[in-house]
């Protein structure tokens, strides 16, 4: 069975930058897509970045661009989610997510496999 476990969540100011990380156990993210999603309380999930394993192609919401980076270590079979000068806004619970094949579906509904989601707050 296919788990995956985020990192790297925390309190940071506004301005500040944190980095999250992904893992998966079970099986490796070799030729998948892998997503970071993110939900503000009453508010809906919402797409951030995904890469797609095979050619680390990346995708990024326009609230995010230039600000956040998504990358993989492929030795590792881990994917991180850089993310720059944040806003109190992209205060979430931030969830990794991933699919097999090549993906570039950017609802939660596309993807199979979820985290438990990891908390960034940012405050101002």
């Amino acid at each position: 069975q296919v788990q995956l476990l985020e990192s790297g969540g925390g309190l940071v100011q506004a301005g500040g930058s944190l980095k999250l990380a992904c893992t998966a156990s079970g099986r490796t993210f070799s030729g998948a897509t892998v997503g970071w999603f993110r939900q503000a309380p009453g508010k809906e999930r919402e797409f951030v970045a995904s890469i797609r394993w095979i050619a680390a192609t990346t995708y990024y919401a326009d609230s995010v661009k230039g600000r956040f980076t998504i990358s993989r270590d492929n030795a590792k079979n881990m994917v991180y989610l850089q993310m720059k000068d944040l806003k109190p806004e992209d205060t979430a619970v931030y969830y990794c997510a991933a699919v097999s094949g090549v993906s570039w579906n950017v609802k939660p509904s596309g993807y199979d496999y979820w985290g438990q989601g990891t908390q960034v707050t940012v405050s101002s």
